[in-house]
């Protein structure tokens, strides 16, 4: 059963009135008989009824909000207070006409007009006969029509099954009115004292929770005793419907009790975080939605990201994984999703800008531009990840920037060095507390488009741990096959890197896994040369260092020749960063005679260089003396570049040993015993006599001995060393050399040529001496960085020596 309500013509709520107020007048047989004596009228105003039925004898208040129904209600009460009430077939009608009304109603008397605060009027009506509409006699201002009685058919009464029915609905309801918290008590009272069987028929049909269209069946059913067992019928309907819900309710009444209290404290966190300038829970999630709305999502990711947020609204925000879930979907809308930025393809101005921010490098540049080319005209990314080889300080990091800016990408540098977590990589699993993405996810994060231009720095120093092996996670990174969907544990799902273009940097190739550089096109960034980190200094570091230290070039001025001699005399590297302290340290000195007001050379000179660098630490003059017997220059190449080394070589008294000392490695030991073997099998040929080698003992020196020294490209060098020790000739002057040698006395070519010829420029060597077949490094190699040089290419031992030592003994020349 319903609970007691007022019920409106044009909406179902009612103002003014308390709902559980007793509207209820109980009709003893005698008003009905009085009721039943009544006749009706011939034509009556009627009332449609927007979500209601009323029935014979039942009183209920309505609210009339149509300027219609307020009409006749008016003209009603002013007049003999009789009304047609009928019930419309559909609620949602706002003017009904004829063909909208129910043909069966009750004829009802106006009790009492209530005039509402809100200009609605509240009328209460009494059911009186059942009519039927003959015709509809007017429409305008409300409708009145000709009506008919309906006589209810009703069953004798002393007729048991009829009150057997009654007493069941009077039962049957006082047990809804007990299990149902909705209805007040009063109602069992009412109910008790109903003495009318077929106004306690009608009373519980009116209030019992059915739709209009069921009401109106009941209300059109004739037979009273039809019409008691239909009622019956829906009553034990909703009598079973309540002990079921009773029964659940039983069942979870302490889950529910838990659940209001979290409920509850929840309210009170809200009100509390809403007080201190937080975001609640319900605005938090309301505003991922709003966000993932805007997202460039595909079906797959879209139903991935609602399932988690599901997952994130059942969770409860003290447990620790609703933060680890609440940073995952922030990530989710954080990261670029199919966000690109427009690429810039002017080649022309991709090259000025390479120009601008680096001197010389041109074939690394043009490889560069050439990349571009390539890009623009297949319009994808799936060709080989670029690697900029070289000695630090060449500029390989800043030429990835410089090519971000030409192609207008976002720039973004991870520093490999020294990682050896594969999780820095791949992200940990979610599950983990202190779970977060790896580098490559974050920082796509940060660059906020899903193209940019990305340089992994350093990628020669990853290292293995226990936590797994990062170089074996880039493999999938890296390579354009794989990458469109590069898996992150933490994310669960995979991103497209295919249009990142990656740019990695490494000094040696040596500690690159072989799978790894086997994914990248090695670029080999050399050193520069003097005249290159000259116009380097000019146009780069001078005016930076003027900038940071806050002068302008009013305030000091390095000329040529003085930029030329720090380059000379106080770096020794292939790329620029020591050159680029000295220089700082130059606009440090002006800045501080600036600061203290004391007067100082704007103009450099070379003894104010001096003056302020100290004296010269890497002077070339040891290169001018010849006149020693077994000292020969060699070129070296090390992880900074291209050097120069020299190896010394003196007899004394003994029994044919040999002794080797300077730091070196295994393979260059073996390379000065293989020298000193090839030297006693060739003693004739060389003029030397046999038994020499008895009697004295040969010592090997490589002077630097705190530097670790290895490789086979000292072997021509050690060799003539050993040969001008015993024949006591001298070498020629400003000669150096480089190349391998075998016990048959054959030179086989070497690597790092040209980083060796730029030391060797530096040196300020005139002469250099390679195997033959490394002729086709030298012909890659620029010319301005040859001149100046000339090449005596060979093929074995003899050759060297004919092109190393003169026929001019050195002064004191011992007699062996």
């Amino acid at each position: 059963m319903a609970k007691s309500k007022l019920t409106n013509i044009d909406s179902l709520s009612l103002q003014g009135i308390d709902e559980d107020a007793e509207l209820i007048p109980l009709m003893t047989p005698e008003d009905e008989e009085e009721i039943n004596k009544e006749v009706l009228p011939e034509t009556l105003p009627i009332l449609p009824l927007r979500n209601t039925v009323l029935f014979p004898g039942v009183v209920i208040p309505i609210t009339a909000g149509r300027d219609a129904s307020i009409k006749l209600i008016n003209d009603a009460n002013n007049g003999n207070k009789v009304i047609g009430v009928v019930s419309q077939k559909d609620e949602e009608v706002e003017n009904p006409t004829t063909k909208d009304i129910n043909k069966t109603g009750v004829v009802a008397r106006i009790l009492r007009v209530l005039k509402m605060p809100d200009g609605n009027t509240t009328v209460i009506i009494q059911g009186k006969k059942r009519f039927e509409i003959v015709e509809v006699t007017q429409e305008k201002p409300y409708f009145s029509a000709t009506i008919k009685e309906v006589p209810e058919e009703r069953p004798e009464p002393d007729n048991q099954e009829f009150g057997a029915i009654v007493d069941s609905i009077k039962d049957l309801s006082l047990q809804i009115i007990k299990g149902s918290p909705n209805i007040p008590s009063e109602a069992s009272f009412a109910i008790k004292n109903i003495e009318s069987p077929s106004f306690l028929i009608n009373f519980v049909s009116s209030n019992m929770n059915l739709t209009v269209e069921e009401k109106q069946k009941l209300l059109e059913t004739n037979n009273l005793k039809d019409r008691a067992l239909s009622t019956l019928k829906y009553m034990n309907i909703e009598f079973q419907k309540l002990e079921l819900k009773n029964d659940i309710q039983s069942k979870v009444q302490s889950d529910m009790s838990q659940q209001q209290r979290e409920y509850f404290l929840h309210q009170q966190m809200k009100t509390i975080q809403e007080e201190l300038g937080g975001v609640s829970q319900d605005d938090e999630l309301e505003e991922m939605r709003v966000r993932a709305k805007k997202k460039k999502w595909d079906e797959k990711v879209k139903k991935h990201f609602n399932k988690e947020l599901s997952k994130m609204q059942r969770m409860n925000p003290q447990v620790a994984e609703y933060s680890i879930q609440r940073n995952y979907l922030d990530l989710f809308l954080d990261l670029p999703w199919d966000e690109f930025s427009k690429d810039k393809f002017d080649l022309k101005r991709a090259k000025k800008i390479l120009d601008r921010d680096h001197y010389g490098l041109d074939d690394v540049k043009e490889r560069i531009i050439e990349y571009l080319a390539v890009l623009k005209l297949r319009n994808d990314m799936k060709s080989p990840i670029l690697c900029l080889y070289g000695p630090p300080g060449v500029g390989k990091t800043s030429l990835g920037k410089s090519v971000a800016e030409a192609l207008g990408r976002e720039y973004v540098r991870i520093s490999l060095g020294g990682l050896r977590d594969e999780a820095e990589i791949r992200g940990h699993r979610k599950t983990y507390i202190g779970a977060m993405p790896g580098r490559i996810i974050q920082s796509l994060k940060k660059a906020g488009t899903s193209n940019p231009v990305f340089v992994l720095d350093e990628i020669d120093k990853l290292t293995s741990g226990h936590s797994g092996d990062p170089s074996s996670a880039l493999l999938e990174v890296l390579d354009p096959e794989q990458n469109s969907e590069f898996h992150d544990n933490f994310l669960e799902m995979g991103f497209d890197l295919s249009k990142v273009m990656f740019i990695a940097t490494a000094n040696s190739l040596n500690t690159i896994q072989p799978a790894l550089r086997d994914r990248m096109e090695i670029i080999n960034v050399t050193g520069y040369t003097i005249e290159e980190k000259v116009e380097i200094a000019k146009q780069h570091l001078l005016p930076k260092q003027l900038e940071e230290h806050g002068l302008t070039k009013e305030h000091i001025k390095i000329g040529k020749a003085q930029l030329e001699k720090i380059v000379e005399g106080y770096t020794r590297e292939s790329g620029v960063r020591g050159l680029e302290k000295q220089i700082a340290k130059m606009v440090r000195y002006a800045a501080k005679n600036i600061a203290m007001e004391e007067e100082y050379n704007v103009k450099i000179s070379n003894e104010d260089v001096v003056k302020i660098l100290g004296s010269p630490r890497m002077e070339r003059d040891k290169y001018e003396n010849n006149e020693t017997a077994g000292v020969v220059t060699g070129l070296a190449w090390t992880q900074v570049g291209g050097d120069i080394l020299f190896i010394e070589s003196i007899l004394s008294k003994g029994k044919g040993n040999l002794n080797i000392t300077g730091n070196l490695g295994k393979v260059m030991k073996e390379s000065a015993t293989i020298a000193m073997e090839f030297i006693k099998s060739n003693a004739n040929t060389l003029g030397l006599d046999p038994g020499i080698f008895e009697k004295y003992n040969v010592h090997i020196h490589v002077p630097e001995g705190a530097t670790p020294k290895d490789g086979p490209s000292a072997g021509i060098t050690m060799l003539t060393s050993l040969v001008s020790l015993f024949t006591q000739r001298k070498v020629k002057k400003s000669i150096a050399m480089t190349g391998e040698i075998t016990l048959r006395g054959k030179v086989l070519p070497v690597g790092g040529i040209k980083e060796k010829i730029l030391a060797a420029k530096r040196a300020r060597i005139k002469e250099i001496i390679l195997c033959e077949e490394n002729k086709r490094d030298i012909e890659e190699i620029k010319e301005e960085y040859l001149k100046g040089l000339t090449f005596h290419y060979v093929k074995d031992m003899s050759e060297v020596l004919e092109h190393a030592l003169t026929d001019e003994k050195v002064k004191n020349a011992k007699t062996l």
